[in-house]
């Protein structure tokens, strides 16, 4: 007598489940990087994908201890689904220790924000509002992200920003350099997170009584939440400005002194024919 073992149907739409997972997961990002879908059906199909993924996971281990017991053949088929989702909510986790770990805000400045305006607004009227954080609670968090006072005048200290915007890979969408009359030097930038949120980072260089300074502006375009990259981006910015600024000065230690009259060249003379 021949004794059927049968395949568990459990482990059947483990495996069923998380392989429908992974479109749902790595399909939306590239479509929302493209501009396929916009953020707020982004963030519906995002949710749609942390669903599907913890179900795939559940019936995977649920299998897992039914083939247990039963004895039902199918082990590969419910560790597949099982693994396919755990893979596919490791991308939440991650976004998930952030949001976390960082307070919801969408928008961080190292001054008032009207004075950094931004170049890419949306729809108003579909755009939720900024969400913002008090100036203590930001001190707090990102204590790196405060306006930064060089004794570097505003030309070169402009040079050095736009040149690490540039390094960044940032995409530079405006570019005013300072003026003559003391009007301060602004660049405007695009950012693509890698989930497809839209970013833009604002600059600005103006000349004080013994240099220049900086100010920046980092906010997030029609999303629930920055998970902190907005701060981030402003202290790492800055930090790196820091650094170049103080090579610079040490390599040249008279970039900001003029010229000695011993240094400048003598004015040619003319002598007369009667000399």
């Amino acid at each position: 007598m021949r004794i059927l073992i049968r395949t568990s149907k459990t482990a059947i739409w483990a495996r069923r489940i998380g392989r429908i997972a992974i479109p749902l997961v790595i399909l939306p990002v590239g479509m929302h990087h493209l501009g396929l879908i916009d953020s707020p059906s982004f963030f519906i199909v995002a949710l749609l994908a942390l669903a599907v993924s913890a179900l795939a996971s559940f019936v995977g281990f649920l299998a897992l201890i039914r083939l247990w017991f039963s004895g039902d053949q199918g082990w590969s088929k419910a560790l597949s689904g099982l693994f396919l989702g755990l893979i596919c909510l490791l991308p939440f986790a991650y976004y998930g220790y952030y949001a976390w770990r960082y307070p919801p805000v969408t928008d961080i400045a190292t001054v008032a924000r009207g004075e950094l305006p931004l170049l890419f607004l949306p729809d108003t009227a579909k755009m939720p509002p900024p969400l913002l954080i008090k100036p203590d609670e930001q001190a707090r968090i990102f204590p790196n992200a405060t306006t930064r006072t060089y004794p570097l005048d505003v030309v070169s200290l402009f040079g050095v920003v736009e040149r690490l915007a540039q390094a960044e890979g940032w995409d530079i969408r405006l570019t005013r350099a300072p003026g003559l009359d003391g009007t301060p030097g602004r660049l405007n930038a695009r950012i693509t997170t890698i989930p497809g949120w839209r970013e833009e980072a604002v600059l600005r260089v103006a000349p004080t009584s013994t240099g220049a300074k900086v100010d920046m502006r980092s906010a997030s375009i029609n999303a629930p939440h920055d998970f902190g990259s907005n701060g981030t981006r402003i202290e790492r910015f800055m930090v790196t400005l820091d650094n170049e600024v103080t090579t610079l000065l040490r390599d040249n230690p008279n970039v900001n002194q003029p010229a000695s009259a011993e240094d400048e060249e003598p004015a040619p003379s003319v002598e007369g024919e009667g000399d």
